[in-house]
Order: structure tokens, then sequence, then C-alpha cells
């Protein structure tokens, strides 16, 4: 349900009836300053306020002979209000209604993204708190290191997309702008107050100085900001895709009944959600780039950006909100297995206690090179032989003679990796 509705949202954003109805509001408003400023008579202005309306069909039959969007746009309008038209878009050119137009959309896009990201935070808490001590094994290069919790990984993915909430936030107040300043950005033909007026009506601010256009870079950040949104969606999926692996075999996402894995083997459980979200984060990198590319346009504009932001503005947001619901619907139901954890911590033997054992050595006055040199030799013979660690470190009176069987055994213990769980989720979550 919240898939869909957040889709059909997006949707209704983008859609050619919304594209219009915001052109609308902005020659609307610009008509507001213009008559406040007695270019446009107040019956004028209450005609166009009253008559002003579009036809989606219609402006495309008109935009088959003008090949201009806009003015098909504009003359489409003048159909329904007659002569007080001709104060339509009066002074403007055709950037001052479109990069603002634009802005807009990618505002009220905006909105609903982070709804998503606020949706996602409350699911992963709720995990992290779940499974604070559900411990599991720590992996570095892919290797088993030493022992963490489940929770906590949920906790550092939390803090992340926190991270990610602000960059958001901050995305669309980036992108909150507008500009009416005209053909170069001269106000050659309307003043700064018309771009001011229009500018505070609809919720944004005036570009300090612009060309015909807003400076792309504007846009590459919002896009940017997306593309690394999406990077940190990927990596969690990625690790969900490691942890679903038979071999590890730790979480899963969840499968429904009557859910096929694969066309040929029956067995197949296929961690598909977290691949889908892997290839379109992909898509959002692509179109980050792009955006980028548009930075760098001819004098005081060119239209090379133009076809780009056509289909980026729509697939960027759209693909980040598509994945971000995914995504905390996966979470919400994903499958955890601590007995699997527990059976993999056992994987090493208790080779995650090296490093205890290699700082109560150097304590007691061992040089840490001998301390190391002779932790190692026992965890990797415990490893070859297939030993258990402890094991190996109580019959090895190089370190028996410094630390004794008792204190080893104490050592030897999770309770070492889990002290500080609360203190951290203190930090991430407050008190």
């Amino acid at each position: 349900m919240i898939d869909r509705y957040s889709r059909e949202c997006l949707r209704a954003i983008w859609s050619q009836e919304n594209k219009y109805k915001t052109w609308l509001d902005i020659e609307i408003k610009a008509c507001e300053a213009l008559c406040e400023l007695g270019t446009v008579p107040a019956a004028a202005l209450a005609n166009i306020k009253a008559k002003a309306s579009f036809d989606v069909r219609r402006i495309e039959e008109i935009e088959e002979i003008t090949r201009h969007d806009v003015i098909a746009f504009t003359t489409c309008v003048a159909e329904y209000v007659g002569e007080d038209a001709r104060y339509i878009h009066w002074g403007l050119t055709s950037s001052d209604i479109l990069d603002t137009s634009f802005s807009m959309l990618l505002k009220e896009a905006s909105a609903i993204i982070l709804k998503d990201i606020d949706e996602l935070l409350t699911v992963l808490k709720d995990r992290a708190f779940e499974h604070r001590l559900t411990v599991m094994i720590g992996r570095s290069h892919g290797i088993h290191a030493e022992p963490v919790t489940f929770g906590l990984k949920m906790a550092l993915w939390y803090d992340e997309m926190r991270r990610q909430r602000e960059r958001m936030q901050r995305a669309m107040e980036t992108i909150s702008v507008g500009k009416l300043s005209g053909a170069v950005g001269t106000f050659a033909h309307n003043p700064p107050f018309v771009e001011e007026y229009v500018c505070r009506e609809l919720g944004l601010r005036p570009a300090p100085v612009s060309t015909q256009v807003i400076q792309r870079d504007v846009y590459a950040e919002f896009f940017t900001t997306l593309a690394v949104i999406g990077a940190s969606i990927e990596k969690f999926a990625v690790e969900i895709r490691h942890l679903q692996r038979t071999e590890v075999s730790e979480v899963s996402e969840y499968f429904s009944a009557g859910q096929k894995g694969s066309s040929a083997m029956p067995h197949k459980k296929n961690p598909i959600l977290s691949e889908n979200i892997s290839g379109l984060a992909r898509l959002l990198r692509g179109n980050a780039l792009a955006a980028i590319e548009n930075v760098a346009l001819w004098h005081e504009r060119d239209i090379s950006h133009s076809s780009v932001e056509r289909v980026i503005g729509p697939d960027s947001t759209t693909l980040l909100d598509f994945m971000l619901v995914r995504f905390t619907n996966l979470m919400r139901k994903l499958i955890v297995y601590p007995e699997s954890m527990q059976k993999n911590l056992e994987l090493s033997r208790g080779l995650y206690y090296s490093q205890k054992i290699l700082l109560e050595l150097t304590l007691r006055g061992v040089s840490r090179e001998d301390a190391y040199r002779i932790v190692q030799r026992n965890a990797l013979a415990a490893w070859d032989q297939k030993k258990d660690f402890k094991q190996m470190v109580l019959a090895d009176s190089d370190i028996t003679s410094v630390i004794t069987p008792q204190e080893i055994e104490a050592f030897c213990s999770s309770a070492f990796f889990t002290a500080h769980v609360d203190d951290i989720f203190t930090r991430v979550f407050g008190a």
C-alpha cells in the first residue's frame, strides 16, 4: 500500500497536468506583481485569475505547430482568457517559467522523499533495539574479525540515514530557488520586484544573479545528493545480500506464499529486492553525472541541459522514492537468524579473543612485538589444526606464565564485545 501510494504521488507531481498547473501559477503570480507596479490593470488581473486555464491536449496540438512548449502553453491559456492574455508572460522568457517550475516540482518530490526517509528511520530504530544484544561475528575484508551485534549494525544504518536526511533537507533548500530576470538575467523589462514577489508567494527564494537560467550547479548538487542517498541504500542492500548467502544464512528477505525464486530450481530463495536496489542505485549515479555535465552551458545558456532534466527529474526522484519504500518494507519484514549467527561465531573457534590476550600480555610487561608473535603463533596453529584458540592459549606456557588460566577463562568472553553497546545506543538514539 505504501509502495503504490508513494509512486502515485510522484507520478502526479511529474504529470503534464501538474507541470502546466505550476506554470500557470507562476504566470498568474507574475501578473499580480505587475499589477502592483501598475503595468497590469486590476480589471485585467481579475479577468486573468478568473478565466486562466489550459487543456493538455490543446497544448500538444499547438506545440505540433509552434515546436515550442511554453509558447504552446501561453497560446492555449490565451484562448481561455481572451484580450487580457497580452499581459501574461509580460517581460518574461521561457526559462523564467521552466526553471522556477522545475525547482517547485523538485521541492514537492523532496517532501515525499523526506517522509520516506523518516519511515525508514523508524523501522531501523525498531530493529536496532530488537537486536541490540543479538551477537554476531563482525567481518573485515570479508573475514571474521570480532563479535558485534546485529542491533549495532542497525544503529549504524540509522545514523547514516539520519545524515542522509539532513543532506536531503539541505538539497531541498538548495533547489528552492526561482528566477524571473528575463532573457539574459538583467531585469531589462521587469524590475527585481516581480521576481521577489513571485518567489515569495511560491515559497522560493530569488536567485541572487542569473543568466537566462538558474545556474546548473544548483541542480547538480540536488541530483548528486539523491545519488549519495541511493549509495547508502545500496550499501545496506549489499550487506543483506552477503548475509543471506547460503554459507552465511544470518538474515533473509521475506519470502511470501506462492513466491518463486527460479524458473529452473524450485529450492531457490533469492535476495531479489536487495539486488534490485543495487541496480537502481547505478541509475541514480548515472543521472547525477548527467546533472554535473549540465553545469557547463554556452554563454548565458543553451538548451543542452533541458532534455537531460526532462528525464532525470522524474526518474531520479521516483527511483529514490521507490528504493526507500522498498528497503523500508524489506527491513520491516527481514528475517533474522540468531542461531545461524551463533553457529558462524563458532567457526572461528574463539580466534576473536586474540586481541584481548594480546593487550593483557602488554599490560603485564610483554613488549607488543613479542606479545603479537606469541598470540599470532597460537591463532595460526588453532586455525590450521582446527583447534579451539582458548585451549591453545591455556597450553602455552609463554602466556600462562604471565596470565593465569582463570584470567584467560574470564578474558575469553563475549561480554567484552557487548559491554558498551548501550553507550553507543545512547550516542545514536539519545538517553
